[in-house]
């Protein structure tokens, strides 16, 4: 749990600073320093919905009866698979042009004035933050942890986040964001896939979905989740002693599916010269 949490806080944290270190350093670079006092505004309100979706979601399901809150956490896990889906394709092709399309935003937010310089540091850092957030608190359900595991991962991978992109913005550091991307993006794919398996094992204890009592394996006796190995298993992959079949077969497929697309090499336009001799 320590581990996939921590690459949570990793991942979306470094995509949240880097937005905010694209922005600032346009500013800086462009001598408009003084519209960082709507870029700081606008972040820090991004971070306070994003706590707060996040304290509103462990708050509203502590009040609710067994079954609602298992419809609950098993529709938020599939929501935020589909948050993380998107967000490492989106990211994938997105990390070579996200700088310019950044300043582009920024340079036309400035042309209008100062609330639309907030508006864009608040949306380009919110939308990553709330993705967080949902991400974030069903890795934690599913994971059925008691501990402040998940909190401290999950910390730990900001603060590093942070510095990166700080070590980023000031030049002491380089390497290649798009296969840092690419890496944590193949990790997320193997978290997302667990995430997606307890959703629909909540929506099961639901009764939402049938089969909670049709078992894929119980691997109760060989790998149990209180030994150190189940335990790290359970941690990396969201992995459950007693899976059931729709469990599984979700999982094989999310992983069949997502990786090989993820993984797929992006198609580059060929050069004009090159495509102007084909044609001859």
């Amino acid at each position: 749990m320590l581990f996939s949490s921590a690459l949570i806080g990793l991942r979306e944290g470094l995509e949240a600073a880097l937005v905010v270190s694209i922005l600032v350093a346009f500013l800086v670079k462009t001598d408009r320093r003084h519209a960082l006092r709507w870029v700081w505004p606008g972040v820090g309100a991004a971070v306070l919905l994003s706590v707060a979706v996040g304290a509103v979601l462990t708050y509203t399901t502590a009040q609710l009866s067994f079954e609602h809150q298992e419809l609950l956490g098993g529709s938020l896990s599939i929501v935020a698979v589909v948050f993380v889906t998107a967000m490492i394709f989106w990211m994938r092709k997105a990390a070579k042009s996200i700088a310019a399309e950044l300043r582009g935003k920024m340079d036309d937010a400035l042309d209008v004035g100062p609330l639309a310089v907030l508006l864009l540091s608040f949306l380009a850092v919110g939308r990553e933050g709330l993705e967080t957030a949902v991400f974030f608190y069903s890795t934690v359900q599913a994971a059925q942890s008691d501990t402040v595991q998940p909190l401290i991962g999950f910390a730990v991978g900001i603060a590093a986040a942070v510095i990166l992109a700080y070590l980023l913005y000031k030049g002491a550091v380089r390497f290649n964001l798009t296969k840092f991307f690419t890496i944590t993006g193949v990790l997320l794919v193997f978290v997302a896939a667990g995430v997606l398996g307890y959703g629909l094992h909540d929506l099961q204890e639901a009764a939402f979905l049938p089969g909670i009592g049709t078992l894929a394996f119980d691997a109760s006796a060989t790998v149990p989740e209180t030994s150190w190995y189940g335990a790290l298993l359970k941690g990396i992959f969201n992995y459950s002693q007693q899976t059931t079949l729709l469990q599984a077969i979700a999982w094989v497929a999310y992983v069949v599916i997502v990786l090989p697309l993820f993984l797929k090499p992006s198609k580059t336009a060929p050069a004009p010269a090159a495509a102007a001799a084909s044609k001859e």
